[in-house]
């Protein structure tokens, strides 16, 4: 079973950034992919970047491109997420998700490849 704990959301203003952090724990051995997904109330959770271990290969969404940037350690224990440059459309719950295999890069956004998720934390973008 893996843990995921996110941490660092808060409030900037729109053109700050943010470092979301989600710290792992349990047996992140059998994590082959982890990402990070974010949502609005009234609206379907969306995939906002993924890291596929050891390959090096991330996806984002194209609203994030060029301003997010996703991180992960070695050991797979800590994933980031670095966020510049943010809008206030980037106000969200920010969630860490894992999945045990590579996703697919056509569907990499897709909830069902994800076993574990994190709790989420709030990120709020004023203008």
């Amino acid at each position: 079973q893996v843990q995921l704990v996110e941490s660092g959301g808060g409030s900037v203003q729109a053109g700050g950034s943010l470092r979301l952090s989600c710290a792992a724990s349990g047996y992140p051995g059998n994590i082959y992919s982890m990402g990070w997904f974010r949502q609005v109330p009234g609206k379907e959770r969306e995939g906002v970047a993924v890291i596929l271990s050891g390959s090096g290969i991330t996806y984002y969404a194209d609203s994030v491109k060029g301003r997010f940037t996703i991180y992960q350690s070695i050991a797979k224990l800590m994933l980031s997420l670095q966020m510049n440059s943010l809008k206030t459309e980037d106000t969200a719950m920010y969630y860490c998700a894992a999945a045990q295999s590579w996703v697919p890069r056509g569907s990499w956004n897709t909830e069902s490849w994800y076993k574990y998720w994190g709790q989420g934390t709030q990120v709020t973008v004023s203008s």
